[in-house]
């Protein structure tokens, strides 16, 4: 394995292009605005664009303690969902009641997002492939067939492969069987969706500055007032009507959100492009994304350029909710990894890892987004998208608009919206039951999917830990 990763530049490869756009100025000084956004991902992007869509008079500034698009919406798989639930069968256990119309707003989310990219010309490679979800053990099979049975219910274009048809689309020996969701997920580069939002929410009038961090926030008559730190310490202030706080993994600015979610590193590996022959032993002609179904499982996805991104197995969370730059390098995940791409593409020996990388994002126990509001409804909320947020943000940003409106929509009238997650334990607990949870995924891994009591007690109670 040594010899695969020798080469690998340790940065994530979307973010490791020549076409990455020049930072924007951070904010020195003090402004005001009609609606502050905090956090240039796809949940601020998303909600500074559809709020100047929806009303062109009114004054966005979006902050973004970094550069837009470099943290979690920069490092992910380029996986672009229309599950708003992580999973129909997550959504059938918890809003089983409203599931149908979920799936719609999914739908319609997904059709909306492909939408914009065409309509602002964003070149991120945007293919409405679907994904492939494949069994690597016996015991797995009966779950795809489960899976295959719900989502058929709600109408969706799913297949159900036996090993030899599923190896005629990817070729592995690993395989024995698979499910073809046809219709629900697009791959796409998710640096360059970023960083076209960004070029959206510029051309529609949103200020944007980079390099300025919210270091603090409180009311202000009948505001809130954000005090700012630019580049080498330079202070700023924004006094602002609304704000929408899209920060997600990173420490939140409210008190409240730090029993809900748990940051966890993720990690990825990116090859250098195959040739032909090699494109040829592997097959994937249908460029579908990929997971396989073990607890601790690994998704993959071929790019633009023929190279394969193969990243997860490894969720890892530290202490206190500790996010550092450190954390993004891993060499035992990686090393990891790699044997784990070999076993799954062994006619592939001798090809080599152009990037190793790895990044945060935040989960939360129902796996899925929730929403709410502070100050009085002058600030909105949403985290906790477990690594679904490529598509799910965007119906974020929606949601969070309205309920800085006081709307009451078909929106804020969800369940998935008025609901809570329950809260991760205080530390210890919080890292001692992670660690126990992390264990007993691996260990069902290995034991035919059996779950020992500790899960069985967290399924009981609807909690979970996962990225």
């Amino acid at each position: 394995m040594s010899r695969a990763l020798a080469d690998a530049v340790r940065l994530p490869y979307w973010l490791d292009r020549p076409d990455r756009p020049d930072p924007l100025p951070p904010l020195i000084g003090a402004t005001g605005a009609d609606m502050l956004v905090i956090g240039g991902g796809y949940s601020g992007l998303w909600a500074a664009l559809l709020a100047r869509r929806a009303d062109p008079g009114r004054d966005v500034l979006l902050v973004e303690a970094g550069t837009c698009g470099w943290a979690a919406s920069g490092r992910n798989g380029g996986f672009c969902a229309a599950s708003l639930t992580h999973g129909l069968a997550n959504g059938a256990r918890r809003f089983p009641d409203e599931l149908g119309e979920l799936e719609r707003l999914g739908q319609e989310n997904l059709d909306a997002i492909e939408a914009t990219v065409a309509a602002h010309g964003i070149d991120c490679d945007f293919e409405r492939t679907g994904e492939l979800a494949v069994a690597v053990e016996p015991y797995q099979l009966a779950g795809l067939a489960e899976e295959v049975d719900l989502a058929r219910r709600y109408g969706h274009q799913v297949s159900l492969l036996d090993a030899d048809e599923v190896r005629a689309e990817v070729n592995s020996p690993t395989y024995l069987g698979g499910l073809w969701d046809r219709d629900r997920v697009a791959m796409l580069d998710p640096a360059r969706l970023a960083w076209g939002l960004r070029r959206a929410c510029l051309a529609a009038g949103v200020r944007i500055h980079e390099h300025t961090r919210v270091a603090g926030l409180r009311r202000d008559g009948g505001a809130l007032f954000a005090r700012t730190v630019g580049a080498e310490g330079a202070p700023g202030a924004v006094r602002a009507g609304r704000v929408v706080l899209a920060t997600n993994a990173f420490p939140p600015l409210l008190r409240r959100l730090r029993a809900w979610i748990v940051p966890v590193y993720d990690y990825a590996l990116m090859t250098e492009p195959l040739s032909a022959e090699q494109r040829n032993a592997v097959g994937w002609r249908n460029r579908q994304g990929l997971a396989d179904s073990g607890n601790q499982f690994h998704y993959y996805r071929i790019t633009g350029d023929n190279r394969i991104l193969f990243g997860g197995y490894d969720a890892v969370y530290h202490y206190g909710n500790r996010v550092a730059p450190a954390l993004e390098q891993r060499d035992a995940t990686f090393t990891a990894l790699a044997d784990h791409f070999f076993t799954t593409f062994p006619q592939l020996d001798g090809v080599r890892f152009s990037h190793r990388w790895g990044g945060v994002i935040d989960t939360c126990t129902r796996f899925c987004q929730f929403f709410g509001t502070a100050y009085d409804g002058r600030l909105a909320y949403a985290a906790g998208y477990t690594g679904l947020g490529v598509g799910a943000t965007r119906f974020g940003a929606r949601v969070m608009l309205d309920l800085l409106d006081g709307a009451d929509t078909p929106l804020t009238r969800l369940n998935l919206v008025r609901d809570r997650p329950l809260p991760f334990p205080p530390e210890p607990a919080r890292a001692v039951g992670i660690g126990l949870t992390r264990w007993s995924l691996a260990r069902a891994d290995t034991r035919q999917g059996r779950r020992n009591l500790w899960l069985r007690t967290l399924d009981r109670f609807g909690l979970g830990f996962d990225s």
